[in-house]
């Protein structure tokens, strides 16, 4: 297949963000993110490998590749004497330990299971054309990123397991991931129902 240049330019963007954390991470041996990365790059071949199948449009990329760079810089740029991951963006609920609304965590969690609901959408919508009525198809993205976000925790939860130290946390903030996860999903599945709307 032959790649346009957005395509190339995609390909070329996440190969070099993601070689550059690569060398980071081993430099200060965060064997917890290396997992993360070896897990974006197949993630991320398969994706660009098959796009000519899944046909996934740029918005849908680029909406996967800013996720891919905010996780990486949440566990690396530092934001007072924090990484970004834990940075408080605003004190709506606050009970102590992991039990806490909002941080940049759930903020990143929120958004990347938006992207994941307009990346499911839009397979549903290039094959699966039996699907007409869009509530189903709003419904079925939804609950297809939410699956997607539980299998995220159990990622975490094998390298929580696996490493003596990770900045996984502890149930509470298992919990709110999902239901971060489980609201990013809801509103990436009504985007995407609008985006096509108005192109049609």
């Amino acid at each position: 297949m032959k790649w346009s240049k957005g395509l190339w330019t995609f390909f070329i963007f996440n190969a070099l963000y993601l070689a550059a954390f690569i060398l980071y991470y081993l430099s200060i041996a965060n064997y917890e993110f290396l997992i993360y990365i070896a897990v974006v790059v197949v993630l991320g071949l398969v994706i660009i490998f098959t796009v000519k199948y899944s046909k996934l449009d740029l918005f849908a990329l680029w909406g996967l590749t800013i996720w891919g760079l905010l996780h990486m810089l949440g566990g690396s740029l530092r934001v007072g004497e924090d990484v970004l991951y834990r940075y408080r963006i605003i004190d709506i609920i606050d009970k102590g330990g992991d039990f806490y609304i909002l941080k940049m965590d759930q903020f990143i969690h929120f958004y990347g299971f938006l992207v994941t609901a307009i990346v499911v959408y839009q397979l549903l919508q290039q094959h699966m054309s039996s699907l007409k009525n869009p509530k189903l198809i709003i419904f079925i993205a939804w609950i297809g990123a939410m699956g997607l976000g539980a299998l995220n925790e159990v990622v975490e939860f094998v390298a929580f397991v696996a490493l003596a130290e990770t900045g996984v946390g502890d149930v509470y903030n298992t919990g709110l991931d999902l239901i971060f996860n489980m609201l990013g999903a809801l509103t990436g599945a009504f985007i995407q129902h609008i985006r096509v709307r108005r192109k049609s």
